[in-house]
């Protein structure tokens, strides 16, 4: 259904491992300097953590990573690979460790990084993002039921419904199903002068 995956705004998730603190935030962001900002807003947060890790992937398979001071592969990576498995897009991800004394080796350093990232993952509120076409229907009320059973199926939602002395229902379909829903809705109501389509544009769905 969805085109891809991203989460909305912006969440935090802290997991201790060996009196280690690693504070993972993850933020929904558009483009590469959006992602940037991010980054450098989460670093002054926390400036007095010993590492900054951090992994950013946008849409048209832009990625980076740092493992910023831990050792090669166990930081950076491990925070990449944990949002591509969840298959996030248009997302960066900070995490901050707070060193707690005790050296983790590199295996246990895998472990704690892939499990902030995916703490932050699982607080957050993940959306799908989709061609969407809104139809709006203007709808006597004898027909309104009839109506909205167009919307029982999964690609078809009800966003909006104002009541005066017709009703006037806002759908959003996914694109692919646009001309289906406009189809059926014509003929119950026999005629287009009463639905409007927008062109298609993303959107959660």
């Amino acid at each position: 259904m969805s085109e891809y995956k991203t989460v909305e705004g912006q969440v935090s998730a802290e997991i201790v491992e060996k009196k280690s603190r690693f504070i993972a935030t993850l933020c929904h962001v558009e483009s590469e300097d959006e992602a940037l900002a991010f980054i450098d807003q989460i670093r002054t947060e926390h400036a007095q953590a010993r590492h900054n890790v951090y992994a950013y992937i946008l849409r048209g398979g832009r990625i980076r990573y740092t493992d910023d001071g831990e050792p090669s592969q166990t930081a950076g990576i491990p925070t990449l690979e944990t949002l591509q498995h969840a298959g996030l897009e248009d997302v960066a991800c900070v995490v901050a460790r707070y060193f707690g004394g005790v050296l983790l080796g590199t295996g246990g350093l895998v472990r704690a990084y892939t499990q902030a990232v995916q703490a932050s993952i699982e607080v957050a509120h993940v959306v799908d993002i989709a061609s969407c076409v809104d139809v709006e229907a203007i709808v006597p009320y004898p027909l309104y039921e009839q109506v909205v059973r167009l919307a029982v199926a999964d690609q078809v939602r009800i966003m909006q419904t104002d009541y005066t002395d017709k009703v006037t229902v806002r759908f959003r379909a996914l694109a692919q199903y646009a001309d289906a829903l406009v189809e059926s809705l014509v003929d119950l109501l026999r005629g287009k002068d009463a639905i409007n389509a927008t062109e298609p544009f993303e959107a959660k769905f």
